[in-house]
């Protein structure tokens, strides 16, 4: 199926809004209906706990339901109310969290419900616009909590939304364009019931996600078809326009598996407002042109921890691809020669058994390594 060729980006003389007509609302007005005969049965839809949804909205961002789903059900019976999220350690959320991705969505979880305990007794604010206030809550957020948990009615724009309302609306212009965005917020707001606006946000992110698919959409399914111009046209997966990817970068990275004489391991938290920010790896680093990969980790470990080390050996590679990268970790085993392991960049560092590794959040590329080193536990005669 050939692409739609992307065009420059609305302007106001050229507004979507425009393009709605009564027949496109008396048809969006349907899916209510629609949505209630077919919805999918899933845990944070049976209930009306503001807190339940709103920790439901953050995990969707970006991840499928069949990811989410353990992760919310570990979620919510570890933390069960908004009180009990704001008393634990910043580890605790991020090791029930860990493998989820997108780490900042938990670090801002955890500090939104601090927030809400010290300062709003503990509760959700009702409205957009105090939900906006709040780390980490964006537009979509605020608007699907607002709309879903307190029937305020606020249109969500996900995804899901903005592959419905450009295939309606056939919209030729970069959809990842912010004008393009804000003109696509419109259509969804002027749309959105103001009875019942939660049950039709869902309903709209409901087809986008079950019916209207990026690659093999079910048009004959589709409560929506008689008004949808991409249908017409019989392109709809020309639709939404987007620019081509970047080419996904790959890293290669050595990393430390550095022993004491007791056999623990050596740790380092990462920072928590950078990448995977919070959790904790293994020393290491990026490979440098084609530097050899032992030298990449005793420079490394001298950089980071200013401590010279003997690479005794290799545990082994493994490969990870992230959202937005690509990464193979070189592990080497590691003894100390000189210096005291301190983090040149005030980093925590700590010394652990290897059965102690599962008390810590790490990224899922050092979670493969920790089930290798569980199979091999420790190198028998580092010390001998």
């Amino acid at each position: 199926m050939a692409k739609a060729q992307a065009s420059p980006s609305p302007t106001a003389s050229d507004r979507l809004l425009d393009r709605l007509t009564p027949a496109h609302r008396q048809t969006f007005r349907q899916l209510v209906a629609w949505y209630k005969a077919r919805a999918r049965d899933l845990p944070w839809r049976r209930t009306r706990n503001p807190y339940y949804i709103w920790v439901a909205e953050v995990m969707l961002q970006q991840t499928r339901v069949d990811q989410v789903l353990p992760y919310y059900r570990r979620f919510v019976q570890a933390f069960p109310t908004l009180e009990a999220l704001a008393a634990v350690p910043l580890d605790e959320v991020l090791r029930c969290w860990e493998g989820l991705g997108y780490y900042a969505r938990a670090r801002n979880l955890h500090r939104a419900a601090q927030v809400l305990v010290a300062h709003h007794q503990g509760k959700l604010p009702q409205t957009y616009e105090a939900l906006r206030r709040l780390p980490g809550i964006g537009p979509y957020t605020a608007a699907a909590v607002a709309s879903i948990a307190f029937g305020e009615p606020r249109a969500v724009l996900d995804g899901n939304v903005v592959r419905v309302l450009t295939r309606v609306l056939a919209v030729a212009h970069n959809a990842r364009a912010e004008t393009t965005r804000l003109q696509l917020q419109e259509v969804a707001d002027a749309l959105v019931a103001t009875e019942d606006p939660g049950t039709f946000n869902q309903a709209l992110m409901e087809l986008g996600a079950t019916v209207c698919l990026p690659k093999r959409p079910d048009c004959p399914a589709c409560p929506l078809r008689s008004c949808c111009q991409a249908f017409a046209l019989g392109m709809p997966t020309a639709f939404p326009v987007q620019p081509p990817r970047m080419p996904v970068p790959h890293y290669e990275v050595a990393i430390g598996l550095l022993q004491n004489a007791q056999g623990q391991l050596l740790i380092q938290r990462r920072k928590e407002d950078g990448l995977l920010g919070g959790l904790w790896e293994f020393p290491g680093g990026k490979r440098q042109q084609d530097e050899p990969l032992q030298e990449t980790c005793r420079r490394e470990l001298y950089e980071e921890l200013g401590v010279q080390v003997e690479i005794t050996g290799p545990l082994a590679t493994v490969r990870h691809a992230y959202t937005h990268f690509r990464v193979t970790l070189h592990a080497f085993w590691c003894r100390l020669l000189e210096g005291t392991p301190v983090s040149r960049e005030g980093l925590q560092l700590r010394w652990v058994t290897i059965e102690e590794l599962d008390q810590y959040a790490f990224p899922r590329a050092n979670r493969k390594l920790i089930a290798l080193l569980k199979q091999q536990r420790m190198q028998p005669d580092l010390f001998e």
